[in-house]
């Protein structure tokens, strides 16, 4: 009977024709895990650890993160403009809102009083969630600078480097502290990731 399960023309193939193709795999193989070791480098940061249950901070508007980062794939760095470049990540002006809510989701009363504060000239007071003492020198700039620019990690990505420090805000409404954001918190992460080049000099962030 037949064997349906062997070729016969592979009984034909020659010494070199193997030979030929074991190389190629392993050449495949080691440019595979070559690829590999390269992305394990540059994506390498250890996160930050401890967890923290962060009071629920009442804003003017109850600002629905997970819809527009979630949803609707929005950049954070879309509306946190000034995170790239200063030390502040920033909150958009209302005039970046009305950029879509002039004709999106009009009918909804957030919308409604977001336009309210428009028409009124007076911008919604929001409020700080991530907060960090005076004396503590943070900046959003040399850290998205680090772990996304010098790494070349996909910007559409930068969500993840943000949940670092801000928890995951794309399941989330209004913001809430999910990280102690205290010195442990900081000095941790940078004894972990030291050999990528994190200070440990105090004064880096007391100044």
């Amino acid at each position: 009977m037949k064997n349906r399960l062997i070729n016969p023309n592979a009984q034909r193939r020659s010494f070199g024709d193997v030979a030929g193709t074991g190389i190629v795999g392993l050449i495949c193989l080691a440019m595979l895990l070559l690829s590999s070791v390269a992305m394990a480098a540059k994506y390498d940061v250890v996160p930050p650890g401890g967890t923290h249950k962060g009071e629920d901070v009442p804003q003017p508007i109850e600002f629905p993160h997970n819809i527009h980062v979630k949803d609707n794939g929005i950049n954070c760095m879309y509306c946190h403009t000034y995170a790239r470049r200063s030390k502040v990540a920033g909150i958009p002006p209302t005039s970046k809102c009305m950029g879509c809510h002039k004709v999106i989701a009009t009918d909804k009363p957030r919308i409604q009083a977001l336009t309210k504060y428009w028409e009124d000239k007076t911008p919604p007071l929001w409020k700080k969630v991530h907060d960090v003492p005076d004396f503590v020198h943070f900046t959003h700039e040399k850290h998205l600078k680090k772990m996304v620019f010098d790494r070349e990690l996909p910007v559409e990505n930068v969500k993840e480097v943000c949940a670092f420090c801000h928890g995951e805000v794309e399941n989330m409404t209004v913001a809430n502290k999910v990280k102690p954001l205290n010195m442990g918190f900081c000095v941790g992460c940078h004894i972990q990731n030291k050999e990528l080049g994190a200070p440990g000099d105090c004064w880096k962030c007391h100044k």
